[in-house]
């Protein structure tokens, strides 16, 4: 097959954009949130701005809200809560030495910030953007029923041991408040995450290469995401990437 003077423009375009972006260094960002929490819906403000701007030069941020179930037995049960994030941020907390509060953003399992602040945030990103990243490649994610198929690759690490974790998110999410602090609203949400799986381990001896399924949301109908990252035991970000999941192969 010949290719034409405009095809070749047209590829050339997008290596050049996907070359771009390949420079921008993955910085995941946690939030931690509760559609029963007042304090909550300006940082899932912060959040989608986080996502949809990209405001930090340098770094790809990788979003996800995971929403706890401590507030619950106050007026409102979150739609989106699971006990297995409340227990997720104890773990940062005594980790991290801090609180378990909300909105509390994790950022690349190192630092965490109140969620609402988003100068000191940005600055937080930028500052794990200059960190390195081991590659983390998404090679497929698609839908197969009520799966999604991923395959993931990565490779050993220099030293020590380390987890692959693999999130299936809700694109997006939505919420009118009847009960509770935030009685009367209607919230909105990004990267809500449904299922969270570890999915292997990577040392310096071996990488990972496999392909997992794992069960998606059946009351999601709409667009999800795949966000991949690898952490050690005390929880350090060593690399992540995150792709659309869609009904057949897509580029990491």
């Amino acid at each position: 097959m010949k290719l034409t003077l405009a095809a070749v423009g047209v590829f050339t375009g997008i290596f050049a954009v996907q070359a771009a972006f390949a420079e921008d260094v993955p910085v995941l960002a946690e939030l931690f949130t509760s559609e029963g929490c007042s304090s909550c819906p300006p940082a899932d403000a912060v959040l989608r701005q986080l996502d949809r701007l990209q405001p930090v030069a340098g770094a790809r941020i990788i979003v996800l809200s995971e929403h706890v179930d401590y507030w619950n037995s106050l007026g409102w049960r979150d739609p989106f809560s699971s006990a297995e994030f409340s227990r997720r941020q104890a773990g940062y907390a005594r980790i991290l030495g801090s609180e378990v509060y909300t909105p509390q953003l994790v950022i690349d399992g190192r630092v965490q910030l109140n969620g609402s602040d988003g100068r000191d945030i940005q600055a937080a990103i930028a500052r794990a953007a200059g960190k390195a990243k081991l590659p983390v490649q998404i090679v497929r994610a698609a839908r197969e029923g009520g799966e999604a198929v991923v395959h993931v690759t990565v490779p050993a690490l220099p030293s020590g041991k380390a987890d692959v974790w693999v999130a299936i998110a809700d694109e997006s999410g939505q919420s009118s408040v009847s009960k509770g602090e935030n009685s009367g609203r209607k919230l909105a949400h990004v990267a809500v995450v449904r299922s969270l799986s570890k999915v292997g381990p990577v040392s310096k001896s071996e990488g990972c290469d496999q392909t997992v399924r794992l069960p998606l949301n059946p009351a999601n109908t709409g667009a999800s995401r795949v966000v991949v990252w690898v952490a050690q035991a005390y929880n350090p970000v060593l690399g992540a990437a995150s792709v659309p999941l869609a009904g057949g192969s897509v580029l990491p």
